[in-house]
């Protein structure tokens, strides 16, 4: 019998057809190569790999189902989301039960008990679903060489999700570990959804050479054309003079039969803030919901989170209103609708939340995008056309994070320690740190044994000490405790636990929020209002409000930028617009808009940027449209308005959307440097850059993340966090000193390096200007504000105006350009 032949089997039993990519998979597998498989959402790839696996003991292994024995743990299965884990487990072990073969699959992650895990250490199953901050965990264990050198396949799942980031980077130098600890035998497969750069994906996956590690490198591809379906929703009647947030709301009633058709729809919203805002909102708008709408994003407690999914599971909800909380991989098969609000910025994310819905081979995945302001449908039919061409973003791999390397070193010492010599090779054979410099390498050495020059005169930064025989290693048992606690590299902003009085807990709130709140205050929380009581040992007190009003918690997170590949098809659009060439629903709806800015002023094509200024009672404005995205907008804003003022004194203010940025001054704007090109020089970058934004303040801000990282900073015990005020005084003191007595310290150079190219994008910001300093600038000096600058200007007077005051700014400024148009 073919050792595929009980997956055959299997899959015959149920009616399905084994894939072409699945067998091609198992094949691959068998043969002993390592790889990436690339298929979309619901199509079985994790039958693939997880077949692979199995199919892999049986060639060893034929009379396996005969008799139970103690394989000891065979495949670690990398998942980057604790909720994915649950139902993997659940399909993995189900697979395994209807093979009959006696495999245990388990879970650990951080939700796991210490009991299971003592158990696990003891007496391990064949498959071990983990987070990468769980593999570190076993990493550091003293015995961790027994646990895992008999591991011969690591499964890392949504691969994509992991690259271009600090986690990805802890799961590289997890492999290389694993590699180590067995030099042949050993495969590493992930499973991605598509993006750009696959090949870059399976290599920094693999890392570089390894000896005794076959060189066989494989991407699978699913080739299924997976069926989706985008439909906008769009609003009666089309704003000629639109603002951001606007529609929203508004477009409930559009929504609602949406949601009425279908047996279960996923809501996703772009915020925490906006998820409380959209349940209320169709709550009151449709009281047949109650009992029938749910709500889930990170701030809800996790067991709130898990009854909404097992309940999205059995088709027990109508609707579940979300944030990236779902995003990811779990099977809800009786979702048949997914409604967006709002632009995801990126084609990516829209395919991967499209893809929530018609979650099995063969489906329809169905979408509905819902505007909140007119200009986003732009982007809706930008998205149609990505779509269209099968084009999606690339993920950039991070390049030699010391703080992820010296905590990875750390957590080797805490374990059986390691050997400078050994793990240098160990570690350089990764994607991430294949350059690092032998001197970068003491370096590190020298600062988890001492703490560097500038903390070495305090002992608890001299964690890791040096054995006769050169080994690293930590023999403290209090210190090897705070380092496991704070394994990890998510830094999150401090948290305190919501708890009802006498009651249970609920999730958990930002201690910024929670900071100006006084007793009697109320807000919404998970769809309800919430009265504050008091705030005692980091926990909020509160009880059930009898007021139906409340203000809505706010949560810091990154904003989405506006990818590169989405900012090229709107330039495109703009271009169809200004050439009347306009096909796309989406174009048509907004030709009232299009007609009253090419009357007003002018609609640009690809080849010109569009800039126009404009006089009113607040001064002079300059509006400049390179639809890069609001980050970008804000560093093109800010640096602009330092190279205006290094011209002649003047006081600039600004603004930026992800279509154009605003320059407000009392002065007119000399609109020759544009023509000359001189604005939009890449000449001297950082250095305007580091005078126009102060990145002295915010390196002090990013050394925080990068300190808790490395292990400068402990957070706190179980229970017992520290708070967000010690966390920032402590790390701003040792941010300070370093400046001072320590400059050349590779943390330092990192934060600002993360600074420079995370938060200021200066490497997108670079290219941005070379293509601004190739268009043509289109200058137009219309007598008053346009219909693609006056968004801009009411997100300024967003920032000093308060919510109801605004919206009666803005009706007033809006009756005034509609009165001048007649």
């Amino acid at each position: 019998m073919s050792t595929l032949s009980p997956l055959h089997h299997w899959f015959h039993a149920r009616g399905w057809q084994v894939f072409p990519f699945q067998e091609e998979t198992w094949q691959a597998f068998l043969e002993g190569k390592n790889g990436l498989l690339n298929a979309p959402t619901g199509s079985g790839k994790t039958l693939a790999l997880w077949g692979a696996c199995v199919a892999d003991y049986l060639h060893d292994h034929p009379d396996a189902w005969q008799t139970p024995r103690k394989n000891g743990l065979r495949v670690l299965w990398i998942t980057p989301l604790r909720a994915l884990a649950k139902d993997l487990q659940k399909a993995m072990q189900g697979f395994c039960d209807d093979l009959g073969l006696p495999w245990r699959v388990e879970l650990r992650t951080g939700d796991t008990s210490s009991s299971v895990r003592q158990r696990q250490l003891k007496s391990p199953p064949e498959c071990l679903i983990i987070t990468p901050e769980s593999l570190h965990i076993l990493l550091s264990q003293k015995d961790a060489r027994r646990l895992l050198g008999q591991v011969r396949a690591c499964v890392v799942d949504e691969w994509h999700e992991l690259l271009g980031n600090k986690r990805g980077v802890q799961v590289e130098l997890g492999l290389a570990r694993l590699r180590e600890f067995r030099p042949s035998g050993f495969r590493t497969w992930g499973i991605s959804a598509t993006i750009a750069n696959l090949e870059e994906a399976r290599d920094v996956l693999l890392g570089e050479s390894w000896p005794g590690r076959t060189d066989q490198r494989v991407i699978v591809r699913a080739e299924l054309d997976k069926r989706l379906r985008l439909q906008t929703l769009f609003p009666d009647r089309i704003d000629r003079f639109p603002w951001s947030g606007h529609l929203g709301l508004q477009m409930v009633e559009k929504v609602l039969p949406i949601i009425q058709q279908s047996r279960t729809t996923l809501l996703f919203c772009n915020t925490r803030a906006q998820t409380e805002l959209w349940y209320r909102q169709l709550l009151e708008a449709d009281l047949t919901l109650a009992g029938q709408i749910a709500m889930h994003h990170g701030s809800i407690d996790a067991q709130i989170r898990s009854w909404v999914e097992e309940a999205l599971k059995e088709g027990r909800v109508k609707v579940v209103v979300c944030t990236s909380s779902l995003d990811l991989g779990v099977d809800f098969a009786p979702v048949e609708t997914i409604v967006q609000i709002g632009s995801t910025k990126s084609l990516a994310r829209l395919l991967q939340r499209a893809g929530r819905s018609g979650h099995q081979p063969g489906a329809e995945s169905v979408l509905y995008f819902v505007p909140t302001h007119a200009l986003e449908l732009m982007e809706a039919a930008a998205f149609k056309e990505g779509i269209r061409r099968h084009v999606i973003e690339g993920r950039a791999p991070l390049q030699a994070p010391i703080d992820v390397l010296a905590q990875y070193l750390v957590t080797l010492a805490v374990g059986e320690g390691f050997r400078a010599d050994e793990q240098f090779d160990v570690v350089t054979s990764t994607h991430a740190y294949r350059n690092l410099s032998l001197d970068e390498w003491d370096w590190v050495l020298h600062f988890i044994t001492t703490g560097g020059a500038s903390l070495g005169a305090y002992d608890e930064f001299s964690r890791v000490d040096v054995t006769d025989d050169g080994l690293f290693r930590i023999a403290s048992r209090k210190a090897a405790l705070r380092h496991r606690l704070g394994i990890g590299t998510i830094v999150s902003n401090p948290m305190l636990r919501l708890k009802l009085v006498g009651g249970s807990t609920i999730g958990q709130v930002e201690e910024n929020f929670v900071g100006k709140l006084e007793p009697g205050d109320t807000f919404w929380f998970a769809g309800q209002v919430l009265e504050f009581v008091r705030l005692k040992e980091l926990t909020v007190f509160v009880r059930k409000a009898r007021r139906k009003t409340g203000v809505l918690p706010r949560w810091q997170g990154n904003r989405m930028p506006l990818s590169s590949v989405l900012a090229d098809l709107l330039r495109e659009k703009m271009e169809e617009a200004a050439h009347h060439e306009i096909v796309d629903e989406e174009l048509v709806a907004l030709q009232p808009l299009f007609d009253v800015q090419r009357g007003w002023s002018a609609l640009p094509e690809r080849q010109e940027l569009l800039v126009e200024h404009v006089k009113t009672r607040e001064g002079y404005h300059l509006f400049l449209y390179p639809f890069e995205g609001r980050v970008v907008h804000e560093m093109l804003a800010t640096l602009f308005a330092y190279r205006f003022s290094q011209l002649r004194p003047v006081s600039i203010s600004f603004a930026s959307n992800d279509y154009g940025l605003e320059l407000l001054a009392d002065q007119p704007f000399p609109l020759e440097l544009l023509e000359q090109g001189g604005l939009f020089s890449a000449e001297h970058l950082r250095e305007d850059l580091q005078q126009a934004v102060h990145t002295s303040e915010l390196t002090s801000r990013r050394f925080r993340e990068v300190a808790v990282i490395a292990g400068l900073v402990f957070q706190g015990y179980p229970g017992r966090p520290l708070t967000g005020r010690h966390l920032q005084a402590s790390t701003k003191l040792m941010y300070d000193v370093m400046q001072r007595y320590d400059p050349h310290n590779l943390l330092l150079q990192q934060a600002h390096r993360e600074v420079m190219e995370g938060q200021l994008e200066s490497t997108r910001l670079h290219h941005v200007l070379m293509r601004l300093q190739a268009l043509t600038p289109l200058v137009q000096q219309p007598p008053r504000p346009t219909p693609l600058g006056f968004p801009i200007l009411v997100d300024r007077m967003r920032e000093t105006i308060s919510s109801e005051k605004l919206e009666d700014r803005i009706a007033k400024m809006t009756l005034q350009l509609e009165r001048a148009l007649e």
